[in-house]
């Protein structure tokens, strides 16, 4: 039930027994044994979220990828819910909350039971009713909500498991994965996930095994990737999504255009829930998902699809208004949904991305072509006046709070919802001081700001000395307003590479350098272009070095042993490399995410280091390629090039 409720032990026969009782109860065919007064709580009781929606599993339990022993425990629930009023569409069912004064209630009109256990003195409660007549209730319950009916009628759901137990599976069609993509945008990945009821939700042991993958035409980290593009769905989302996209007729799933005609249900689902974007090339897509620092929450075809639709992207396309309220653990940011929080992991990704997109994919990509307009909506959003954004969580001000008040004047902040924490408000930054309290002994401060108001003014110089560690957030508006940034923006739409050629080659991106490499090493140009890459890029694994200067093995051996030749590099081994060829100096090792690099790079490239040993920070670019290829040059040209007496 991955992905659908939270309560992934539905299948097993302790529950099934525990439904049938439920069924029974409500529909006056089971009485409960004395001392108790209704069925026994089934589960964590979030199986009521099934109700209506049973579509979703049954999807599940007729996929060819499903194990055969949780098919097993899927039909098994599909054939225990429909012989009990949960699936009989005369039966009028709703819930809502109660007192929790009894654990259910029975009348000839109908039942009111409590289908989880109390939290405090409510309960959650569902009622049927079988006629026009009311039900009896108990604890005065409130907040009722009719449960809309989907597919999964008693008729539907046997005929379901039968076909399922006298045909197998339905069939796989790969093309299917492909038509779904295309009508949805979402990748083909995500499509097949799709079509086989698994789409996301919290996973906590592989989902999918190799021969599962391999079924679907995935490899194992294009599924994880589809389930990160989708995780941002949530178990509701998803059941609501697939209830109603079955066939009325199950068995045309078996039929040869089922795979087709299941496509186009959940395509036209989609569309009416979130719309249509534009699919991205599945080899953009392969390297954003392994180089970006994607996630389940902006995953990586979320990130595709703000570069190719940035306009009409959720995140990146309308402003988010964002103000402060007091949640348990301090003063944070809220907003109208949960946009608001996405936002902010968004930026940072977005941020982190543009080196990915600018450096990794070639010149005509249409990812890569969408980046200045990307980066144009990206700081359209941060000029929006109504937008607030976490500059640093900062428990270390309690040592000056005089100072803190100080800094940013006597005015208190006043948004949509009043603070009870007293608040300081210079326009730029919103400062807001937490009294000890009995989840914590200690005074702190939080700090946010408005992005609109943050530049090169004297409020943003105090924001800056007072919070010199700036939040991912902060850093990543720092990125995509900053000069480097406005740099790669005009490098992107000059249009001076080739189509296919990439930045990283600097064969194509600096050929004058390449030039100067040339005659002064004496090397020919591909074995001074991979010189120059062995410099500065952060990460030339031989595939990726091939991949960018369009090389095969042979060519790319021929230039090595150039420069071997040349005496500027040298050959061995180190873990995590990806390559042969390095640096004449330490080599400085790295946990993930950082990458290992030779010592005298992360000089070059500004990255911090722990005893010259260990990588102990990010990557900030500061430079294009073409210039980093060139400053990387004058380094050696002057003297100052790599080499085992700087350590």
């Amino acid at each position: 039930m991955r992905g659908l409720i939270l309560d992934d032990e539905l299948g097993h026969p302790e529950a099934l027994t525990g439904l049938e009782q439920v069924g029974g109860y409500l529909c006056g065919t089971w009485d409960p044994p004395a001392g108790s007064d209704g069925p026994p709580v089934v589960g964590d009781g979030s199986w009521t979220a099934l109700i209506g929606r049973m579509g979703a599993v049954a999807l599940r339990a007729a996929a060819a990828s499903t194990r055969d022993e949780h098919r097993e425990a899927l039909l098994g629930l599909l054939e225990v819910w429909a012989g009990t009023p949960l699936a009989d569409p005369t039966v009028r069912l709703r819930t809502g909350g109660a007192r929790a004064e009894a654990g259910a209630v029975r009348g000839e009109a109908g039942a009111t039971i409590a289908t989880g256990r109390p939290y405090g003195d409510r309960c959650v409660v569902l009622q049927a009713r079988f006629g026009e007549a009311d039900p009896p209730e108990f604890g005065e319950p409130t907040g009722w909500v009719e449960v809309e009916r989907g597919w999964g009628d008693r008729e539907q759901l046997r005929r379901l498991v039968a076909l399922v137990r006298e045909r197998g599976p339905m069939a796989w069609d790969p093309g299917a994965a492909g038509r779904l993509s295309k009508q949805t945008g979402v990748s083909r990945a995500g499509a097949a996930l799709l079509l086989i009821g698994d789409a996301g939700g919290m996973r906590f042991t592989e989902p999918l095994d190799r021969d599962q993958c391999r079924l679907l035409g995935l490899k194992p980290a294009e599924t994880e990737a589809g389930y990160d593009e989708l995780g941002w769905t949530g178990n509701f989302d998803r059941l609501d999504l697939l209830a109603r996209v079955l066939p009325e007729d199950p068995a045309e799933l078996w039929e040869p255009a089922g795979p087709t005609v299941l496509a186009d249900r959940i395509g036209a689902a989609w569309r009416t829930r979130y719309g249509r974007s534009d699919p991205a090339p599945e080899a953009s897509l392969a390297v954003v998902a392994e180089l970006a620092p994607v996630d389940w929450a902006i995953s990586a075809a979320d990130v595709c699809s703000a570069f190719l639709s940035p306009q009409t992207h959720p995140l990146a396309g309308r402003d988010h208004d964002t103000w402060l309220t007091e949640a348990v653990d301090g003063v944070r940011c809220s907003g109208e949904d949960e946009n608001h929080l996405r936002f902010k992991r968004f930026l940072v990704v977005m941020a982190g991305t543009l080196p990915v997109v600018y450096a990794e994919l070639p010149a005509g990509d249409p990812v890569r072509a969408g980046l200045p307009a990307t980066v144009a909506a990206l700081r359209a959003r941060l000029d929006h006046p109504r937008l607030l954004l976490p500059a640093d969580h900062t428990p270390y001000l309690h040592r000056d709070l005089d100072r803190l008040r100080g800094a940013f004047g006597k005015r208190p902040y006043a948004g949509p919802v009043p603070l009870t924490a007293a608040s300081f408000d210079d326009g730029l930054t919103v400062a807001t001081i937490e009294e000890p309290t009995e989840r914590s002994s200690r005074t702190a401060a939080r700090v946010h700001f408005r992005p609109a108001h943050y530049g090169d003014d004297e409020r943003s110089a105090l924001l800056r000395e007072v919070v010199p560690e700036p939040s991912a957030v902060r850093h990543a508006v720092d990125v995509l307003r900053g000069d480097w940034c406005t740099r790669v923006l005009e490098r992107v739409a000059d249009d001076t590479l080739p189509v296919g050629g990439y930045e990283s080659n600097p064969a194509l991106s600096a050929p004058e350098t390449v030039t100067r490499v040339e005659q002064a090493l004496g090397v020919s140009a591909d074995a001074a272009a991979l010189y120059l890459q062995l410099l500065a890029l952060p990460r030339p694994a031989d595939r990726r070095v091939r991949r960018w200067n369009g090389w095969n093995i042979a060519r790319h051996r021929q230039a090595a042993a150039a420069l071997v030749a040349a005496g500027v590099v040298i050959t061995g081994k180190r873990p995590h490399a990806g390559r042969e060829l390095f640096l004449p100096c330490v080599w400085a090792k790295a946990h993930k995410p950082q990458w290992p690099m030779e010592t005298w790079k992360a000089d070059l490239l500004g990255i911090p280091l722990h005893g010259r040993k260990h990588i102990w920070g990010d990557l900030t670019w500061r430079l294009t390629l073409p210039e980093l290829f060139a400053h990387a040059w004058d380094l050696v040209e002057r003297g100052d090039g790599p080499g085992w007496t700087r350590d």
